[in-house]
This record gives C-alpha cells, structure tokens and sequence, in this order.
C-alpha cells in the first residue's frame, strides 16, 4: 500500500477515534444513573441454547459454566437471572410430574449423575450473588420434534396423548382441554412450593406461531367448549382462564411470588385495530399466538409485563423505539420491562446491529419512561466472552453502578424493620455479619459504603456496594460479604429488603475497627 495513502487512513481513523470518544464522553455525562432498575438475562437450556453447553457435560462441568454465567452477569451489574426449568414437558429438577430433561443429562428421564437437585442448586447459587431468580417455564410446548422414540415413559405425550395436537412438527399441549390446565397449574404448583424461587415467568409461547400451510387442529375442542364464541376469541379466552388459574395458584402458596410473562413484541398492529402499535409485524399476540397481554393486565392477574422487543431503534416495520412508547402507554397494574436481543448483535440483517451502542442506546431510551423499570437480555451466551466492545460501555456507562430491582405495584408496603448487626466474624476472604431477629421475613440486605470523608446516601447507586442474601438459620439471620468489596470504605449503612421487593430505611453501622483495618 502507498505509505502516503496508510498516513492518511491512519490520520482518518485517529480523528474518527477522537470524534466517537469526544461524542461517547459527552453522552456519558448525561446518563442517569437509577438506584432502582431490573437488569435481567435469559438463560435459555432448550436446545442446549445457554446453559448447559452440551448435554453430555460433567455434572462438574455444568455447575462450572453456570458460575461462569453468573459471575459474568454480576461483574456487568446485572440482578436477575430468569432460569429455563421447563421447556418441552420436561424438568430441570426432580419432579412426579415431568421427566428430567435430556437437555440436562443427555437422555429423558435420567437424572444427574452424581445426583443433585439442580434447581434448588441453581437457585442457591443465584441468591448467593445477590440474584433474583425468575422460574422459566414454557408450559404448551410438549415436544421440539416429532421423534417419540426419544421421549421417557413418564413424558405427558405418551401417558396422555389425548393431551396433544401436532402442528408443524412438534406436540403441544391443547390448551383447551381443562384437564390439561389443572396439569399444568400443578406443574407450576409442584415449583412455587418447594423451591425459593423469586418469580413464576412465561415466555411468548402459548398458540404456536402460524406456519404457512399448517393447521392447529383443535376442532373437535372447539365443538365441544366453544360455547358460541369465535374460534379466535375462544382460543384467546383458553389462554385467558390459564393465566387467571396460575396467578390465583401463586399467590395462595406463596402471595410474595411474582408472575411474569414476556409476550411477543406486538399485541396488533394498528392497521387491524387503532388501539395497535404503528407497526407492520407479520404476526402478532392476538392475532397468532391468541393472547391479549391487555387482559391480563387489566385484571391483576400479572405482576410484571416483559415485552419481547426484538428489533432495532428505528427499524422500519417494528420499531423499538415506536413499541416502547406503545408498552408505555398501554400498560397498566404491572410493573413493565423491557427484552432486548443480544442475540442479534452482528448477526442481524438489520446493520443498525453492527454498532457497538444499539444496545446502550436501546437501554438509555428505556430509561427515558419513567414507568419503565429495566430490560432483559436475550440470551445469556452472548455477553459471555463476546461482543466485548458491548460490554465495555455498558460496564463504563450505562451499567457502572449497582441497581436494586423495585417492588412491582401491587407489592408496594412500608418496611418497618431495620438491620442490626449482632456480631462480624471473619471466614476466610468473607466477612459473616449476624442480624438481629426481625418481626417481619425479609430476603436481602442492601449494604451502603463510601470513603471516611463521603456521607452516606441510600439514593446514590455508586454507594452500592452490593445486595445480599439473608441466610436464615432458625431464627438467626445472617449475610456474607466478600472483604474484597469493603476495600477503601470506612462509613456504612445497610437496609433491609422483605419479599415484596420493598426496601428499607437505611441504619448507618459501624464494623470493628480490625476489620476495616485489616481490609
């Protein structure tokens, strides 16, 4: 190459550096920063998508990984994970009422070897870190292919066939047989009861999406219980009486669970109907998939909404920023989040998702509703040792601080007890700090930090210095926190966080003088 010709690429892309930077750090110093925002990942295990990477991995191997996903996601800032336990009448913990997954071990219906409840660890883990877990659970999806031969026994497909209807190769549940319901009502059931799980979360899949030249054979349902209706408001009203039947489920097991579903971007577009979005989807919720998100959450059966906003800013047929704004304005009794597609990253047809801040971007425009409370991303593989560049300015921007997610609306209370440290003992590289009995459950503390010469304040994120899980040993409560993470810090403060989500008032503290010495 002509060294005059590289001299002047070379002083091109120098001053273009420059630009960005210039241009970076001046929207850098306009980000607000929120103490109060849910920042979530998908962890997809269908088709081994996620986690694990193979399903014939050591049991050690995937207890590895998931670490490796969880520590990558804490680094980031991030506090929640939203699990995949259930994704084709299958399990991902010991079950009368599933096999377990081959996804999980290679083959259906065989257990971890050496054997664990891999949920229970999973969710152990998670809260370890200061991590809500979400309950993933696709429930109408039976089977991701047409081979029976693979499937265990105790799979619903061969003990209820009746159950089933095949479309497009696959088995689904027929959600209109209310035998079929109560199932999966007691599969939900089987997991709000024996596990500490955060939340109860749907995915977009309940009527599958249309395929040209399939048809979903449900007639014979139809003539039975259609009772007058279309077929369309039928099916969308089947869908409607499974989500009434699962929140009243939840919430008379354990009322502190959430319920939270992430519907397909579009409810209609407003070519069909002018309460739609301006969009031109080829399918959309109510239409295809028969479910009206606005039902649900007219009718409190919901405690959050997670849109599925899969597209670009300005895409031209189903803009992010166009569904938002409709999110925004229809939403209603539910705290609203948003799912970006990380998957798409420099991978999409759209070039907008070549550019290093579509996502930052995508994040900082979310921000600018204030009923608007977080994103999550699909799906977690994506931030792990790829699109750095991504995660670089999340890390320098937008996700630099800690959040705390904020009760959803129909959880909100006062707080009345307060944390107060008893004792701090020294474990190896963490710091055990006993609390004193409290009147009422609480799930986490929140512990505050700053320098000798900073005053504490529980509304500035970067005093975060994490949020702990209350470990609960009869009526002991206590909490770990890393020495690590105290380094430099001399004031403290610490709140308590109930089940609700609903925080409280921050008490200054004082840890011994030898332990903040010896940091």
């Amino acid at each position: 190459m002509n060294p005059i010709m590289m001299n002047y690429k070379s002083f091109t892309f120098a001053f273009l550096f420059t630009l960005l930077s210039i241009t970076n750090s001046t929207a850098q110093s306009k980000i607000i920063y929120p103490k109060n925002e849910f920042r979530a990942v998908w962890i997809a295990t269908v088709a081994n998508i996620d986690w694990p990477k193979n399903n014939t991995d050591s049991v050690e191997k995937e207890k590895a990984d998931f670490i490796e996903i969880l520590e990558s996601y804490k680094k980031l800032n991030y506090n929640a994970v939203i699990v995949q336990i259930r994704s084709n009448g299958d399990a991902f913990y010991p079950s009368e009422l599933a096999p377990w997954s081959r996804n999980l071990t290679g083959k259906e219906g065989k257990p971890p070897s050496p054997y664990f409840d891999t949920l229970e660890w999973m969710i152990t883990e998670a809260h370890n870190r200061g991590f809500e877990f979400h309950a993933w659970l696709n429930p109408f999806r039976a089977t991701s292919g047409s081979n029976t031969e693979i499937l265990s026994r105790k799979h619903d497909l061969i003990k209820h066939p009746d159950w089933m209807i095949k479309y497009a190769g696959k088995y689904y549940y027929n959600p209109a047989l209310p035998e079929v319901q109560n199932h999966l009502t007691k599969v939900v059931e089987e997991v709000v009861q024996k596990y500490d799980i955060d939340a109860i979360h749907f995915d977009d899949y309940f009527y599958p999406y249309t395929v040209d030249g399939e048809k979903f054979n449900d007639t014979a349902s139809f003539n039975k219980y259609g009772n007058g209706l279309t077929l369309a408001d039928w099916r969308r009203n089947n869908v409607n009486t499974f989500i009434q039947q699962i929140s009243i489920s939840i919430k008379k097991i354990k009322p502190w669970v959430q319920f939270g579903i992430s519907p397909f971007g579009v409810w209609r577009n407003k070519s069909v109907d002018p309460r739609g979005s301006d969009t031109q989807a080829g399918q959309t919720n109510y239409d295809d998939l028969f479910a009206d998100p606005l039902v649900w959450m007219e009718n409190n059966w919901i405690d959050y909404i997670l849109p599925q906003l899969y597209w670009s800013l300005d895409h031209p047929k189903a803009s992010y920023s166009k569904l938002l704004k409709w999110w925004s304005e229809n939403a209603k009794n539910t705290a609203i989040y948003v799912g970006n597609s990380t998957y798409k990253i420099k991978s999409d047809p759209d070039k907008k998702w070549d550019l290093p801040t579509e996502i930052p971007n995508q994040i900082e425009y979310t921000r600018s509703f204030n009923n608007v409370q977080g994103n999550a991303f699909f799906s977690a593989k994506w931030f792990l040792n790829k699109n750095q560049d991504v995660t670089q300015l999340l890390a320098e921007n937008q996700y630099k601080f800690p959040a705390i997610p904020a009760s959803v609306p129909n959880f909100k209370k006062l707080v009345f007890d307060v944390p107060r440290i008893t004792s701090v003992v020294k474990d190896k590289t963490d710091l055990v700090i006993a609390l004193q009995p409290t009147r009422n459950n609480v799930r986490y503390v929140v512990f505050y930090g700053t320098e000798a010469n900073s005053i504490i304040n529980s509304d500035d994120p970067s005093q975060i210095i994490d949020r702990y899980f209350v470990h609960k040993n009869n009526n002991r409560l206590s909490i770990r926190v890393p020495i690590a993470t105290i380094e430099n810090k001399t004031n403290f403060a610490l709140s308590y966080i109930d089940y609700y989500g609903n925080e409280s008032k921050e008490i200054i503290t004082q840890l011994p003088k030898s332990v903040v010495k010896n940091n």
